[in-house]
């Protein structure tokens, strides 16, 4: 591949992470408000069309008076109340249609010019059938939310649908940056590289963890209880932190359990990550691995700043949107940190 090509395919991948970006933060929003329950249906072609008639507004509306969301939390609700929640959640969905296209137009186009490798192409078809497994993991979630006295989807698919979002961004960006810098840095103490990119694969898989811990946090809605900093009700560890039997239900099902669990873990990421900067920059990295930790250094400042905020103003939807769209840029930048650095690893390209 040409350099030019690569900037071309890079820029056109970064593009999509960054579209990612935008559906994971719109999925946060539609949670949020409980806009996910609003679409009763799953059409994953034709529902690319939004209602264009009152008739059919009409009908969309019949359909969700028909689950428990409704009777319980919006009895009484408007046609005009039910445009607001629906439009939120169409718009999620066009955007997970649009970056399909934007995703596979290109692809052919790339593969009649013979721009790409076949390995790449074989790799970027397979993002392509993630995406739209992707979607069907949506549905899967939102239908737990339509079950008896329920409001809100099941917590474990909740998880489930963000990990898989997440897993599609690691994969699509991991692939930018090797298109785009080939061939890993020079660095001039390979030791004390092999350490850094040890302790920053810590980091990522501390970041992974605070991620899906946040996402039962979001699940349970126990970031609503306990909205208080450091301490909760009082106490560094709650009351009730262990009510439930087994153990480790308590880490799934018990909020007080389940936001302590979050808040301890994004604490042990952030020292984990100020530690790994720190060491990382003292070992004299190339340049442009030095970039890359204090990004990351400044980007865990940011997280845990906006999850603090998050919890002292009782979630709002945009803090709560942007926090859980920022832990995605946090472990973004702990990937592009770990990328900068696979020459430490013989073989590691």
């Amino acid at each position: 591949m040409t350099p030019r090509n690569r900037r071309l395919v890079s820029a056109w991948l970064f593009l999509i992470c960054l579209m990612l970006l935008g559906m994971i933060a719109l999925g946060g929003a539609t949670r949020l408000t409980g806009s996910g329950l609003s679409i009763m249906d799953w059409r994953p072609v034709t529902g690319i069309i939004p209602p264009l008639s009152e008739a059919e507004w009409e009908r969309q509306f019949e359909l969700y008076k028909g689950i428990p969301q409704y009777h319980i939390l919006h009895q009484g609700f408007g046609l005009a109340g039910f445009k607001q929640i629906f439009w939120l959640e169409w718009i999620h969905r066009f955007w997970g249609r649009l970056m399909g296209m934007v995703l596979l137009i290109p692809l052919i186009f790339l593969v009649i010019r013979g721009m790409i490798t076949r390995s790449l192409t074989l790799r970027l078809l397979l993002f392509f059938i993630l995406g739209g497994l992707q979607g069907g993991i949506g549905w899967f979630m939102v239908h737990s939310g339509f079950r008896e006295n329920s409001t809100a989807v099941e917590p474990v698919r909740l998880v489930l649908h963000l990990s898989a979002a997440l897993i599609l961004y690691v994969a699509i960006l991991w692939t930018a940056l090797s298109v785009r810098w080939p061939e890993p840095p020079a660095t001039e103490d390979l030791p004390a590289a092999r350490r850094t990119r040890m302790m920053v694969m810590a980091t990522l898989g501390l970041i992974s963890v605070t991620i899906i811990a946040g996402g039962f946090t979001a699940g349970t809605h126990a970031g609503f209880a306990y909205n208080t900093f450091p301490l909760m009700d009082g106490h560094l560890i709650p009351g009730h932190y262990a009510k439930l039997s087994p153990l480790w239900l308590n880490w799934f099902e018990n909020i007080p359990a389940i936001q302590f669990n979050h808040r301890l873990l994004a604490t042990l990421t952030a020292l984990t990550i100020a530690a790994t900067v720190i060491t990382g920059l003292r070992s004299r990295p190339a340049p442009l691995t030095r970039v890359a930790l204090t990004l990351l250094g400044w980007a865990v400042l940011i997280q845990y700043a906006l999850g603090v905020t998050t919890l002292l103003l009782v979630v709002p939807v945009w803090a709560g949107a942007v926090h859980q769209t920022f832990a995605a840029i946090l472990l973004g930048l702990g990937l592009f940190t770990l990328h900068t650095l696979r020459g430490a690893k013989a073989g590691c390209r």
